[in-house]
């Protein structure tokens, strides 16, 4: 799913297409992707594009008249820049935007339709799709630590929680608690003050480091490859792979949907933290440490 980072770099992108533009067209080719009734997307017609603004994971179009067009990427949406009058429509496309000077498409891939529309009106609205997660690139250390706390959750879990933070998902919370050198599993009240400082000045700066990166991106063309998964990135999606900062092999914990990386030595002393269905399945054999894991390997081969 699109995270911070991302929208961050779509909307570099947008505010250089269609702010101060024209909407000429709107076609809803699923309509499943629409997910309000009133006001009716044809109202947009003909309207300029006064604002764009980042409300959590979504984006959030403003048209005069206080109209708003919000869009929720979910896991598989994503945005392309069509040149006007370019065909754009196949399976994967939900819906096109048309403006004088280019067409916005939304597409999702896959079979699953997640990705949304909503027509709302009046800034009100759009307040009640806030979950009401703190901006941690404005924040101040108190605030973000308070969020975190409100709860006794794991780290993992309070950074993606889109009511405690807002855009961080599965991604970036891994590049982040990597940066920290903290556990995924280390639970918020247990955390010492260092930790605390470690952890608010590692988001601040992944976060910042990978907006500045993907907007960059954005400014020389339209994102084309936005994705969770990134060659320059520490151990997410790297499950496996060597750690930049100590060599050792990425580890992973993984869910139904998705999977949490880790470096065991940077963050967990050197701890393997249970994979639910690998350590069911092996039991009393699940290696609890790197030696085990080593041991276990050596004796496999």
């Amino acid at each position: 799913m699109p995270e911070l980072p991302d929208i961050a770099a779509y909307m570099t992108a947008l505010e250089e297409r269609v702010m101060g533009q024209s909407l000429e067209r709107i076609s809803i080719v699923n309509p499943f992707v629409l997910r309000t009734q009133e006001p009716p997307a044809g109202i947009l017609q003909g309207r300029t594009v006064r604002e764009l603004r980042r409300i959590g994971k979504r984006i959030a179009i403003g048209f005069e008249g206080d109209y708003w067009l919000v869009l929720h990427l979910m896991i598989a949406g994503r945005l392309q820049w069509k040149q006007a009058g370019a065909g754009t429509a196949n399976r994967a496309t939900l819906a096109v935007l048309d403006f004088p000077n280019g067409s916005l498409v939304l597409t999702e891939a896959g079979s699953k339709r997640r990705a949304s529309l909503r027509m709302l009106e009046g800034e009100e609205a759009l307040y009640d799709l806030d979950p009401g997660g703190i901006d941690v690139l404005h924040c101040d250390f108190e605030a973000f630590r308070d969020a975190l706390v409100s709860e006794n959750r794991t780290l993992k879990r309070a950074l993606t929680d889109p009511r405690m933070l807002s855009g961080i998902g599965n991604a970036y919370s891994d590049e982040i608690l990597h940066a920290a050198r903290l556990s995924p599993v280390a639970f918020t009240h247990k955390l010492s003050l260092e930790q605390w400082r470690r952890l608010f000045a590692a988001a601040q700066t992944t976060l910042r480091l990978w907006i500045d990166r993907l907007q960059g991106e954005a400014e020389r063309g339209f994102p084309k490859h936005v994705t969770a998964f990134r060659e320059e990135m520490a151990v997410h999606g790297r499950y496996g792979k060597p750690c930049p900062d100590c060599g050792e092999k990425v580890q992973r914990i993984r869910y139904a949907d998705n999977e949490t990386n880790y470096c065991a030595r940077c963050q967990t002393g050197g701890k393997l933290l249970a994979d639910r269905s690998l350590s069911r399945l092996l039991k009393s054999d699940w290696p609890r440490t790197l030696d085990e894991l080593e041991s276990l390997r050596r004796r496999s081969t």
